[in-house]
Formats: structure tokens, C-alpha cells, sequence
């Protein structure tokens, strides 16, 4: 008798993506808050993950503008990765939530999603320095809103009309996981390339 491994759903995998995704994010948020809080004491304290002129957090924390109503975005990053892992277990638990709670999600979602890539080119075309653990949440908040969007097209919450729309979404739903990581190798080539001038001295 031959068994047959059947590839679990989105919706099977969906709660365990926003929980490990969340984790990673509040881990990171919690971190960057700590060190921003402890730049903001001490003018002289070195970030553990300032590694190199390029992988550099300090350069990054020490950036003006950073804020939100007077709040640093890690402080945000603490409620919102909370957010999404408590959503994660609650779909675990049983809970149903209604289709205005999906779409506020993905509001958040991709609004996070958007200010993400902004810090990020920020970080690597003005401030010239890149912050590792921003670059945790980077690939975190890109694989929420990927996911997050393909859920909710799949479940109606966002709704597809016209036959082309279908057409194409069939197919990135059949290649899901390679455009995402086609997204992060593009990502990451241009990241290397943008700093190659020091990078390409030391291999």
C-alpha cells in the first residue's frame, strides 16, 4: 500500500506563518527598542550588531526622523508583531473573524509592508549603513503580506472579477513560494551590488 504525502494549505499553514513571522518581528522589535532607548541615554553605547561599516545598527538608530507621533517605529513593531501572533493563535484555537477584520489586516499589513521598504531604502541609499535585525523584519513583514494577500484572495475577502485577474492568480498560487523567494534574492542583489565597494574587497 502506497502512501501519498498530501502538501498542507494556506489555510493549514497560514496560523503557524503569522505566529513564527510575529515571533521573529517582536524578538527584533524588542531588541531595536532596547538599543534605541539606550542611544537615546547614552550617546557613546555601540549596538552588539554593529559589526562592520556596513552591517552597522547605530548608524541606523542614529538616523533623524525615525518616529512616529514621537515614538521610535520599534515601539510600534512590539503591539503590531504581538497582533499577529496572538491572530495566528487564535485561528489555532477555533476563532472565526469576521471579513472587516481581514481587510483591516491587510490594510496594516501592507501599510507595515510599505514603511518596511522605506526604512530599508533609506537605510541603504541615504544613511548608507544597514541594520541586521531591520532586515529581519524586512523579510518578516514581505512574507506576511505575501501570505496575508494570498490568504485573503483565497477566501474571498479580496475578490478577483474579471477571468484574467483568476487566470494569472492561479498561476502565482501554483508558484507562490518561488516568486517569494525570487523577490529576496532580487532584493538581495541589489543590496549587494549598492555596497559591493566593500564587500567585493573582502571575499
Amino acid at each position: 500500500m502506497k502512501l501519498t504525502l498530501q502538501k498542507p494549505s494556506l489555510k493549514q499553514t497560514f496560523p503557524y506563518i503569522l505566529i513564527v513571522c510575529g515571533i521573529i518581528g517582536l524578538i527584533t522589535a524588542l531588541i531595536l527598542s532596547h538599543d534605541t532607548l539606550a542611544v537615546s541615554q547614552n550617546s557613546h553605547y555601540v549596538p552588539a550588531c554593529n559589526l562592520n561599516p556596513v552591517l552597522s545598527c547605530g548608524s541606523v538608530i542614529n538616523a533623524p526622523g525615525d518616529k512616529i507621533l514621537g515614538l521610535p517605529y520599534p515601539y510600534y513593531g512590539i503591539g503590531a508583531f504581538a497582533l499577529l501572533i496572538g491572530t495566528g493563535a487564535g485561528i489555532l484555537a477555533g476563532a472565526v473573524y469576521k471579513r472587516w477584520y481581514w481587510i483591516t489586516f491587510q490594510v496594516f499589513i501592507t501599510l507595515g509592508t510599505i514603511g518596511a521598504y522605506v526604512l530599508l531604502l533609506k537605510s541603504v541609499y541615504k544613511i548608507h549603513a544597514l541594520c541586521p535585525f531591520c532586515l529581519s523584519v524586512d523579510v518578516a513583514t514581505t512574507t506576511l503580506f505575501w501570505y496575508t494577500t494570498l490568504y485573503n484572495i483565497d477566501n474571498k475577502v479580496i475578490v478577483l472579477k474579471s477571468a484574467r485577474a483568476k487566470s494569472v492568480y492561479k498561476w502565482v498560487r501554483k508558484h507562490h513560494l518561488d516568486l517569494l523567494i525570487a523577490w529576496f534574492f532580487v532584493a538581495i542583489a541589489l543590496i549587494l551590488k549598492h555596497f559591493w565597494y566593500y564587500y567585493g574587497k573582502h571575499l
